[in-house]
């Protein structure tokens, strides 16, 4: 897919595949992907605009949920009913929400416990199940109504990987094909750091579970394992498996796998290696995609594939849809770009893209900033800010660092340049390259009044996949303030490129 899709989960209904993965503290969240082949997706629907609207959701303070939000979710359809199921591990709840249709609406439940990264089960005699955990992969029996687990009822350990010195098992994923039930696991090899795919069978759920690693490949990236997802069937009884790979400051991306059944076991690949080219087939032949990242003139509907950063502030935003702009206004002062509220972004997409936006700072008071990021804690931005009652052009950076959510006294933001503009609009560009592990990005800008020529300012800027995020970086358009509340900057014109690299 070349975009940051990770944990992702598939089922089909019908000659339909849809697909959700981990949006973390992006809002609206928990996204549902459309596909008639498994290898083209489109966006479906949000099962949610926000979840508890805690403080940290919204950015309130210093407080965040970076690296935190919902993880892995489970998507099952039963009996006329969607379902999708996962934990958050800010507020250490476990969320349940369901549907009629897949594109909603979505009504939210909660289940009793914290159930790290689950799979839910419908089993054939009406039995629901829940299996979940970290190092120790647990099957827990629930309620009727899912509401909890069902007391008296199957409570067991099915697999474990306790001593494992890097990633124990994870990322749960349970099914039922043909009587028979199946585990499909990641981990990493304890030799070294390298994620795989595993998957253990039983005949039943009081039975033991027998199995073992089922993919240990790395596309040739040194030990970035594909791993971590489902497998589904299609209408004519093909199977295959959707794994992601670490793919560096871009992020986690899926890959498509064709899976075939020996002797009641799956064998991933050709016996546990991608191959590069296979065959698809099509549900329906001839199927335009809509894209799921590209431009906007902010006229009409904001398009789908925006996202917020965090849960957005609305009464912030006015957004003219005659015109084609986006106005955002700051109600706070915030010590860094990553605790600006009301940020627009979109994924980046391997090798590289590029995206172009013009910023009308004219309303910007003392010490604000509006312009173009690349989010992550190693951020880097360009665009405007008002110094001493004038525009200046700036480029601002943090180095990557050891796991930092904010910039520090140890790692401080750095500028680059200050460039005075006037009170025109400036034009603005952000160009990234993920090609053979680059991980980088650079900055362009011009006037209107230089017509037609991009100029380079600041460095070109390191960006890495850490932790502290856990997801890859992202397009933002940001406004903040430093010193006084009640600035607004606009935007218009975002252009989406794909570089040719």
């Amino acid at each position: 897919m070349r975009l940051d899709y990770p944990d992702p989960d598939v089922i089909r209904v019908e000659d339909t595949y849809y697909m959700v993965s981990t949006t973390m503290h992006f809002m609206p969240g928990c996204e549902i992907l459309r596909s008639y082949d498994l290898r083209n997706w489109e966006h479906l629907a949000y099962v949610y605009d926000k979840l508890d609207s805690t403080p940290a959701r919204r950015l309130e303070g210093e407080e965040n949920i970076y690296g935190k939000g919902m993880w892995a979710a489970s998507l099952r359809y039963h009996k006329g009913i969607y379902y999708v199921c996962f934990a958050a591990n800010d507020t250490h709840k476990t969320y349940l929400y369901t549907a009629g249709q897949p594109e909603g609406p979505w009504e939210r439940h909660y289940i009793e416990g914290f159930f790290h990264d689950c799979s839910l089960l419908f089993d054939d005699d009406g039995r629901k199940y829940i299996v979940y955990g970290n190092r120790e992969i647990w099957l827990t029996q629930l309620k009727e109504d899912l509401s909890g687990p069902l007391e008296g009822g199957l409570h067991r350990l099915l697999v474990e990987d306790r001593d494992n010195p890097n990633l124990g098992y994870e990322g749960s994923h349970f099914y039922k094909i043909k009587g028979k039930y199946y585990l499909f696991l990641i981990h990493s090899r304890p030799d070294r750091w390298r994620r795989t795919e595993a998957c253990f069978a039983a005949d039943s759920l009081e039975s033991e579970f027998r199995g073992g690693d089922v993919l240990d490949d790395d596309c040739g990236l040194p030990d970035r394992g594909v791993a971590q997802g489902p497998v589904v069937d299609t209408p004519d009884g093909k199977w295959y498996a959707i794994q992601f790979q670490d793919r560096g400051a871009v992020g986690r991306i899926p890959f498509l796998i064709p899976v075939e059944w020996r002797d009641e076991y799956p064998v991933f690949g050709d016996d546990g290696k991608i191959p590069e080219i296979f065959p698809v087939e099509s549900t329906r032949p001839g199927y335009v995609y809509a894209p799921l990242v590209g431009s906007d003139d902010f006229k009409g509907a904001l398009k789908t594939y925006w996202e917020f950063n965090h849960e957005p502030d609305r009464t912030l935003i006015r957004h003219d849809r005659e015109t084609g702009i986006w106005q955002v206004r700051t109600d706070r002062v915030c010590g860094c770009l990553l605790q600006a509220k009301n940020m627009l972004t979109q994924r980046m997409l391997w090798p590289g893209c590029a995206a172009e936006v013009t910023v009308d700072g004219s309303e910007l008071k003392e010490g604000d900033y509006a312009g173009l990021c690349a989010l992550q804690a190693c951020f880097g931005f360009v665009g405007l800010v008002r110094r001493n009652g004038g525009l200046f052009l700036v480029v601002r950076t943090v180095e990557p660092g050891e796991s930092e959510k904010m910039p520090s006294e140890e790692n401080p933001e750095q500028e680059w340049a200050a460039v005075p503009v006037g009170e025109k609009p400036v034009h603005l560009k952000l160009e990234a390259d993920f090609s053979s592990g680059k991980d980088v990005c650079a900055f362009c800008y011009k006037e209107e009044s230089h017509g037609r020529r991009w100029q380079k300012i600041g460095p070109t800027h390191q960006l890495i996949f850490g932790l502290d995020h856990f997801c890859g970086c992202r397009f933002g358009l940001v406004v903040y303030s430093t010193k006084e509340a009640g600035g607004s900057a606009g935007f218009r014109e975002f252009i989406y490129r794909e570089s040719d690299l």
